[in-house]
């Protein structure tokens, strides 16, 4: 089995789904509540266990209940909480998630006890790093400890993923560090300057990326594929048709799938073409981990 480590965010998502989105000061009700976890590091590390790798989270969550359901949940899919640390300083991450009747969706993180994942909690796993495959960072826990756990990855011998999201106000000093960088679009368009409204200015985007240091970048565009940009060809593989119904968490199972394919070795186009099937299958149900797909799910997208 593949082996994935992933060192990033855990909160408790409260999702709403509406008809459609609130504009600036305005209420929309007749929603439906939906009570999940989620968080982009323990998202991302769940559906790795989904899809059929060994993984471990490193994280840090609240002394509370939300915390302890968090831990108890993930081990009870077989993820590694060793890792999980706990603190009395601050509750555990929270989301509060706004769905539209297309699968649109507006989120806002109150990011609690991510931001007491320090890089000495980190350093106390360094085991962790020894063992993996590949490594998923994400930018939901303070960069000095993402910087941390990317020198620790590369000096390891570890493929290193970074998912920039959210893109922070202050800057960021880890490009050479990164094997593999995964923006969306407009996450693409805020780190490059470049508008990024198709496939072409995706690949100028990526190109301006990878201009900072990073080995590749893959600009995930949504309905329309991802384009990747490596220092030998620019690739893109487009979406799977499915039927929308959330698009919480799509990313973050592009992004653990391209890690678990990658670590199996395999081309660049097939771990997007996995990456991208396992995409579309989280937006076909709501919530966030409960959209995870299985490995045998995508298995069947991609067909013999």
């Amino acid at each position: 089995m593949s082996r994935i480590l992933v060192v990033g965010s855990a909160n408790v998502d409260y999702t709403i789904a509406l008809a459609r989105l609130p504009r600036s000061g305005e209420t929309v009700t007749g929603g439906t509540l939906l009570v999940n976890h989620g968080g982009k590091g323990a998202n991302q590390a769940l559906a790795a266990r989904r899809l059929g790798a060994e993984v471990r989270l490193i994280a840090c969550v609240g002394d509370d209940a939300a915390g302890r359901g968090i831990r108890d949940a993930l081990a009870a899919e077989g993820v590694d909480v060793g890792g999980i640390a706990s603190t009395s300083e601050a509750a555990t991450g929270t989301a509060l998630i706004v769905v539209d009747a297309e699968g649109r969706n507006q989120i806002a993180v109150a990011p609690g006890a991510n931001r007491r994942l320090d890089v000495e909690t980190v350093a106390r796993r360094r085991a962790d790093f020894e063992w993996a495959d590949v490594l998923v960072c994400q930018l939901e826990t303070p960069v000095p400890t993402v910087r941390w756990a990317l020198e620790e990855g590369r000096r390891r011998g570890v493929i290193t993923i970074l998912n920039p999201a959210p893109v922070p106000d202050s800057p960021i000093d880890v490009w050479p560090l990164v094997d593999y960088l995964t923006p969306n679009d407009g996450e693409a368009a805020r780190l490059s300057g470049v508008a990024v409204s198709d496939r072409a200015s995706a690949a100028e985007a990526a190109g301006v990326l990878r201009g900072y240091g990073v080995g590749a970048v893959a600009v995930t565009l949504g309905a329309d594929g991802a384009t990747c940009v490596t220092d030998r060809e620019s690739v893109h593989l487009p979406a799977f048709e499915v039927a929308v119904v959330d698009t919480t968490a799509a990313g973050d199972t592009f992004n653990a799938a391209l890690a678990v394919s990658l670590a199996e070795r395999a081309s660049l186009a097939g771990a997007l073409r996995f990456a991208n099937a396992a995409a579309a299958l989280a937006c076909t149900r709501r919530g966030a981990q409960p959209s995870l797909p299985r490995r045998d799910e995508v298995a069947r997208l991609l067909g013999p």
